[in-house]
């Protein structure tokens, strides 16, 4: 009889991701289960189904032959159902929160992760840097080698569950296996509890690390460092430690990506007369031409004067805007000249303020529009 298409089974589309085969799975496996319908040997049968289903999709590569040959993909390859160990793994993963998972109570769980808001100049994410940072963390109690217990005595062995860590209660057609409620789970119980972590095993203190930068970081990046993070339950790995980088704000560039922006204030003489001009990079300063005439917001690009991103092609470029300045603090010669300049201006003014004169035109018309 020929087998039916394991998307069919669980009831999911083809894009499936695993969060939704395993609710799928789930929801069937719950619904199909040989104790909840000891009468209906079909169930039996499409529970099983559902199992080989599950044990296909959930696993990359079954599901990549799968896709592409079908069952006998995956029947070629190895990679048939069966219904031993196999089937334990998956139902463990699946139904681990309901029925407690393999070994009990003494599972070992890894350490949470911490975070670590780290603050660099700009000049620091740029070029890279190496920063130590101390930050609130756990570590195993000494006093109690992390059993919890005062020194001397150790933990003595749940008598609700024997130590196993877990107990059944009977719920309609399940038995369902759940931590004991005394112990909570970790099978043994403390009845003279450490005075240095009271009873938890463990300790609050500060950990120093130095941490790499590489260069090019910027604002939202995360830097892991393997192994820093809370230490793991009942001999389970440690978490991880994120950096995650914060840019001060600078005084003199905004960056955008690969790019670096700037705003360069010039005198009106020079604009209008042209000249060198002194711009700040982060390498140093270097001169830039800036021809007669120049406007308020003209942009001069100078390439390669970015950033290098951590991650990406190469560096980006340094923009400056040019803000043309009024002169401020005029004495009396200055006034006269300024007037005499204007004045010599007059009589070709359309010539010499070009943008006035559009911005002037374009009123005027406005204003006939409206009949004013």
């Amino acid at each position: 009889m020929a087998k039916r298409d394991c998307y069919d089974v669980l009831g999911v589309s083809r894009d499936a991701g695993d969060a939704e085969l395993k609710k799928a799975y789930r929801r069937l496996a719950m619904k199909l289960h040989p104790d909840r319908n000891p009468d209906d040997a079909g169930a039996e049968e499409k529970f099983k189904e559902a199992k080989e289903a599950y044990d296909i999709l959930s696993d990359r590569q079954k599901r990549a032959a799968y896709d592409q040959f079908g069952h006998a993909g995956v029947e070629a390859s190895g990679g048939g159902f069966s219904d031993g160990a196999g089937f334990r793994d998956i139902f463990d993963e699946v139904f681990g929160d309901i029925f407690g998972g393999r070994g009990g109570g003494q599972r070992a769980y890894r350490g949470a992760d911490l975070r670590y808001d780290l603050e660099l100049d700009l000049e620091e994410a740029v070029t890279g840097t190496t920063s130590r940072i101390r930050f609130p963390s756990e570590a195993t109690c000494e006093a109690c080698s992390g059993t919890g217990a005062s020194p001397g005595t150790s933990p003595s062995t749940c008598e609700t569950c024997g130590g196993r860590g877990q107990v059944r209660v009977q719920q309609g057609f399940f038995s369902i296996q759940q931590a004991c409620p005394r112990c909570r789970g970790t099978g043994h119980v403390i009845t003279d509890p450490c005075r240095e972590c009271r009873g938890s095993g463990k300790v609050r203190r500060e950990k120093t690390l130095s941490v790499t930068i590489p260069p090019g970081v910027d604002n939202g990046d995360r830097i892991r460092v393997g192994g820093e993070g809370q230490p793991g339950e009942r001999g389970g790995p440690p978490g991880d430690l994120y950096v995650e980088i914060r840019v001060r704000e600078h005084p003199i560039f905004v960056r955008d990506n690969a790019n670096l922006y700037c705003e360069v204030p010039i005198g009106f003489t020079m604009a209008a007369l042209g000249g060198e001009l002194e711009v700040p990079t982060l390498d140093g300063r270097v001169s830039v031409k800036v021809p007669a005439e120049t406007q308020t917001g003209r942009l001069f690009r100078l390439r390669g004067k970015g950033v290098r991103p951590a991650r990406g092609p190469g560096p980006g470029d340094l923009i400056c805007k040019v803000t043309v300045e009024t002169p401020v603090n005029l004495n009396r010669r200055q006034r006269e000249l300024l007037s005499e300049l204007d004045a010599s201006m007059k009589d070709s003014r359309k010539t010499h303020d070009p943008k006035a004169k559009s911005w002037f035109d374009s009123v005027r018309e406005f204003f006939e529009g409206l009949g004013t």
